[in-house]
């Protein structure tokens, strides 16, 4: 029987110290905050899409860093197991657009419950508000975690699971990649992924708290015409730019490139052709009104002034006097809502991290490190990522139970 100590009560660490514990080792979670799963708390806006429906098989396309790393991980406890797992602990579960799952309840505490009386279960000791601060370590061995309370505690296996930067108010503060670059271990520069991104254009701010349903999205870089990133769906005007889960599958492109543009069709469903005809019947429809007052069936209220000032036209002109060029304009501004991107916001903000332990030293068949003998690795603190739709926490379950199965 093995002592083994998992650091982070999050997805991958609960998931760790359940695998862990199954072979009755004792089992030991340090979780610095006062509860466990502080930031699945909050994710899905507190919905918890704790996993995706498709097959196992197309999740590889969803994950834009290292998928390859995670074959094992991923084929080892899959989304069935994680749905199975849930189920059989009293979670009923649904599904929604995207293949999303979610808890029928609607509520992240019920996710959290199932793992939480698991651990109690299996005899798992949970210790909150447990600050790992250092390894204990001889010969390139760790040998115990050293807390800020100046406790040490003595293992023979350790589970890193902090997570990544993003977010830190719930405790992925980064401070994981710390301990594991005092060991040796070479750390991918963190950068925010899934996460909203800026623009130049100052007029985005008329547009706040606006969310936008069944548009696209594409990003180009100048010059080009070929879009580096398409998406449809739903997205959000902010303050500072753009946001909502088109924008922020898109984020990772931009950290990636420079100098990129932003356009936004407005009525994907239409072409060009379709959408004339379409204002054509409007303008029929209040011949004898204002062009600012004959855009209402079309766009959002918040939206109507933002286009008529991008459009050029006269907001008091009288929509009978509309050009056929002036409306060519409109139609091609509905088609094309163009904007500069400026970056990201910062990686606080950002719903996971891109980056973290280079997945080159650490085995992906195990999880342990190839650098410290008795360390293993879960989640988010490993150079990994993936799109919206929940296969973030799938990665983060599936990497945690791998490390832990191992002992």
């Amino acid at each position: 029987m093995a002592k083994i100590i998992v650091i982070g009560g999050g997805p991958g660490g609960m998931m760790a110290a359940i695998a862990a514990s199954k072979n009755k080792n004792q089992v030991i979670l340090l979780e610095k905050n006062e509860k466990l799963g502080k930031k699945l708390f909050i994710t899905g806006k507190g919905r918890c899409n704790v996993t995706n429906y498709k097959d196992i098989s197309e999740f590889f396309q969803f994950i834009p860093t290292n998928s390859n790393f995670l074959y094992s991980a991923l084929y080892t406890f899959t989304n069935t197991d994680t749905m199975n797992f849930l189920e059989e602990n009293g979670v009923k579960l649904k599904i929604e657009r995207g293949d999303r799952v979610f808890p029928a309840s609607d509520k992240s505490s019920d996710i959290i419950r199932a793992f939480e009386d698991t651990l109690i279960k299996n005899n798992v000791e949970l210790r909150l508000n447990s600050d790992v601060r250092s390894f204990v370590t001889k010969d390139k061995e760790i040998k115990g975690v050293k807390l800020s309370s100046g406790e040490i505690l003595y293992g023979d296996k350790f589970i890193l699971c902090t997570g990544g930067c993003s977010y830190p108010q719930t405790g992925s503060d980064g401070f994981g990649y710390e301990l594991a670059k005092s060991l040796g271990h070479s750390i991918v520069k963190p950068k925010g992924a899934l996460v909203p991104i800026e623009v130049k254009e100052s007029w985005v701010k008329e547009l706040q708290g606006l969310s936008l349903k069944n548009v696209q999205v594409k990003i180009y870089s100048e010059g080009n015409n070929k879009p580096v990133y398409k998406n449809f769906g739903e997205m959000l005007f902010t303050h500072f730019g753009l946001s909502g889960p088109i924008i922020l599958t898109g984020s990772n492109i931009i950290n990636q490139n420079k100098n990129l543009n932003i356009s936004i069709d407005l009525k994907p469903a239409l072409t060009h052709e379709q959408l004339d005809k379409r204002i054509q019947n409007d303008f029929k429809k209040y011949c004898n009104k204002d062009f600012k007052n004959s855009l209402d069936d079309l766009l959002p209220k918040k939206l109507i002034d933002v286009i008529i000032s991008l459009s050029g036209i006269d907001p008091v002109k009288k929509v009978n006097l509309i050009t056929k060029d002036e409306r060519k304009t409109l139609v091609n501004l509905l088609k094309n809502l163009t904007f500069s991107i400026k970056g990201t916001r910062p990686i606080a903000e950002a719903i996971v991290t891109s980056g973290g332990v280079d997945v080159k030293e650490v085995d992906p068949s195990t999880m342990k490190s190839k650098i410290a003998s008795n360390l293993y690795f879960a989640g988010e603190i490993l150079d990994l990522d993936a799109e919206t739709g929940g296969f973030n926490i799938q990665i983060a379950l599936s990497t945690g139970y791998l490390a832990g199965m191992e002992f």
